[in-house]
């Protein structure tokens, strides 16, 4: 069996929480839930701020769709550059230390974008925030199941929830911005300052753990059967993650020359997904409690489908909004089971098992937006859709096939 969907005791971390955390009191354990969710909440923003102004640096850049979806490369370039180093970096200096380390170089990634004038800048920037912007992923990640496994219950989905109301959250900042007539770079500046603020107080409080060093002479013989199941984890979270970054990317595009929504309803599919996708992953973790993870992913799987094929066909306002809203309850859970279930992996080390697995998930959210750009160049926005919308439909199968495959 390749993935083990059985209740999360079966799992067993490999980072030696120090005493201090294991003993702590409910109040200080709150405290730690608290401080590594604003981590979270700071990463979603700043990633959201940058996406929420894409189409008026497309704008002032006069970029077209090809030319858009090119330079939207340059994260996953990025992101593939720091890749083979950041779960060794995360397991040698700990994952509090590149969390706070990469987080701050991420909001100045993000200011850095603001200051872009010609593509070439902007490429270049976009490479450097994905860089950062996947070193934080992997050590916030590793936080998350270092927190979980103090609270001994599954509460994953929520650090995830709290990353998407960063999303709708700077949606409505961008919003205000846009109303005060605010170009990206002071608007970027400002977000800037709030995250680098949300680290100061709360950089304190982020779980100090030490990664246990398998034997040498085992590391062949423990290391082969979890590869691959991390890997088809990845996949999954790949599927998952392609469908969650073209809704960022692309839902007010969509909006706006597919469904033609007049004025600020250009924004109305974005905000109904994100607030679909943050609401049920906070109510995520009592759904796979009590329904199972298999089930819940299935169910996940089939809703992203529904959502997109729904707003190819029905290219209308309020049907597309439903459509949105749908593939964002679809998303909502399925990347947060994948990096629970690989954080407890019992032979590789947490912040290696996270790497693995987020760096493959998140290609499918930095790759999926620059493919749809060029997709919807040579077929249209809506065929570029249905092609996304066919992960789902993987999804599903997948975990079907992981599932039955003992």
């Amino acid at each position: 069996m390749l993935i083990n969907f059985n209740p999360l005791a079966l799992f067993q971390t490999k980072g030696k929480i120090k005493k201090v955390f294991r003993e702590a009191k409910a109040s200080y354990l709150n405290r730690i839930r608290f401080a590594v969710g604003m981590f979270y909440f700071g990463m979603g923003l700043s990633f959201a701020t940058w996406a929420s102004r894409i189409p008026d640096i497309k704008t002032a850049l006069n970029l077209s769709e090809g030319d858009l979806g090119s330079i939207l490369f340059a994260l996953p370039v990025g992101q593939l550059a720091i890749m083979p180093f950041s779960g060794k970096m995360v397991t040698k200096f700990g994952s509090h230390r590149i969390l706070i380390f990469s987080l701050i170089m991420y909001v100045f990634c993000l200011i850095n974008l603001g200051l872009a004038t010609t593509a070439l800048q902007l490429s270049l920037g976009l490479f450097l925030f994905g860089l950062f912007g996947n070193l934080a992923n992997i050590a916030v990640n590793t936080q998350g199941v270092y927190t979980e496994v103090l609270f001994k219950k599954t509460i994953m989905s929520s650090f995830h929830g709290m990353w998407s109301f960063a999303g709708f959250t700077g949606a409505l900042v961008g919003l205000g911005m846009l109303a005060l007539k605010l170009n990206p770079l002071h608007h970027f500046i400002i977000v800037g300052i709030i995250v680098l603020l949300m680290v100061a107080f709360n950089f304190k409080f982020l779980v100090r753990a030490k990664e246990k060093k398998k034997p040498k002479e085992e590391g062949k013989k423990l290391f082969v059967k979890p590869d691959t199941a991390l890997l088809w984890l990845g996949v999954i979270g790949f599927c998952s993650m392609a469908s969650e970054g073209v809704m960022f990317d692309w839902s007010g595009v969509y909006f706006k020359d597919i469904v033609k929504a007049p004025g600020p309803l250009v924004v109305l599919g974005y905000t109904s997904f994100m607030i679909m996708m943050a609401s049920g992953r906070f109510l995520g973790d009592g759904l796979i409690n009590k329904f199972g993870r298999e089930r819940v992913m299935q169910i996940s799987g089939v809703m992203i489908s529904a959502g997109l094929f729904t707003a190819v066909f029905l290219p209308y306002i309020i049907p597309c909004t439903i459509a949105f809203m749908f593939v964002g309850l679809g998303v909502a859970t399925i990347v947060p089971t994948v990096y629970s279930i690989a954080g407890k992996n019992p032979t590789v080390p947490a912040g290696e098992a996270l790497t693995i697995v987020s760096s493959v998930s998140f290609l499918g959210f930095l790759m999926g937006p620059p493919v749809i750009g060029h997709i919807a160049q040579s077929f249209g926005l809506q065929f570029s859709f249905a092609f996304i919308g066919i992960f789902g439909v993987l999804i599903a199968f997948m975990v079907s096939k992981i599932r039955t495959s003992a």
